[in-house]
């Protein structure tokens, strides 16, 4: 129960510096994903046009809007994405940290990412609906004040389930990507400490992690910890960029879905997805996909850095002989 709780600490200080690290990228992605559409009329020419219209409009603290209910969503969404993972994980393998074993890492970040998904959904729909209103003429969706006033104006209209809109799309994407997401950095990250292991003449991973900084600069020189945090930055980067090019066409879906103005309009992912193709083609199910992976890397480094970080401080350990 004490490495629940540890889990979970480590996880929600990873959502933390995923937020402050991505959310201004996160933003410019949602507006190119809802231009031309009954939210946003505004066309932007790429990510850099975007960029300069969110400035010109609404200034820098345009780029955080929703960004209150992104903190909620995601520091409750990695607390239990990363408890549930790692308990999970040490469950299906016996102990056995060796190396990656993708018997245990697939059920487990599967069941991790649909768990979260029930969080994520009413979080996202607030905060992507937040940062599609704008101060130009351009948005047309309802004003909202904050993301109260967008609870409480989403309840009103179409109850307590209309916070829910795109669940299914949200489970999806989060399902799917985060066997991508577990799979890439835990693969990658094993091959990167066990090569750099093998230039400093000890593997990294048989050893095990303390649970005081103290012990842990003891059993380890600087130059290991600042090679194993290279690494975390790394595979981190690189697990979040896998994760967004594979459920990409699920989140414009899912965004559509979510700011959609007309409550009637189908909320079918397969449905949506057909109509972004028919419209906009295949670029269109890849809209916003150069902030989108700009985003990824740092906010995703940031993250599992953190999360590697905070979990040797707190005594969990995530690799064993």
């Amino acid at each position: 129960m004490e490495n629940v709780a540890k889990d979970s600490a480590a996880g929600l200080a990873a959502g933390v510096a995923a937020v402050l690290t991505g959310h201004p990228f996160d933003t410019i992605k949602v507006k190119l994903q809802t231009q031309n559409t009954g939210v946003n009329s505004l066309h932007y020419r790429n990510a850099i046009d975007c960029t300069m219209c969110i400035l010109k409009n609404e200034g820098a603290k345009g780029f955080y809007k929703g960004a209150t209910s992104s903190f909620v969503g995601v520091a409750l969404e990695s607390s239990l994405l990363f408890g549930a993972y790692s308990q999970m994980k040490f469950a299906l393998q016996g102990g056995d940290f060796s190396e990656p074993h993708l018997s245990s890492i697939i059920p487990s970040a599967a069941i991790g990412g649909a768990c979260i998904s029930i969080i994520l959904c009413p979080t996202e729909l607030v905060k992507c609906r937040l940062q599609v209103q704008a101060k130009d003429i351009g948005s047309c969706l309802q004003r909202y004040d904050g993301p109260l006033d967008c609870v409480v104006k989403t309840v009103r209209r179409g109850g307590v389930q209309g916070l829910f809109r795109g669940g299914i799309t949200t489970f999806m994407r989060e399902s799917i990507g985060n066997v991508v997401f577990f799979t890439t950095y835990e693969i990658s990250r094993y091959h990167l400490l066990s090569a750099v292991g093998r230039i400093l003449d000890k593997p990294f991973n048989a050893v095990p992690v303390s649970g005081e900084l103290a012990t842990l600069a003891n059993k380890r020189t600087y130059s290991r910890i600042l090679f194993e945090a290279g690494v975390d930055i790394f595979s981190g980067g690189l697990a979040g960029m896998m994760f967004w090019s594979a459920v990409l066409p699920l989140d414009v879906a899912k965004t559509r879905i979510q700011t959609s103005v007309d409550l009637k309009s189908s909320t079918n992912t397969l449905r949506n997805t057909q109509l972004i193709y028919r419209e906009l083609g295949f670029r269109g199910l890849y809209a916003g996909l150069g902030p989108t992976l700009t985003r990824a890397f740092p906010a995703n480094a940031a993250a599992m850095v953190t999360w590697e970080l905070t979990a040797k401080i707190l005594g969990v350990r995530h690799y064993e002989k």
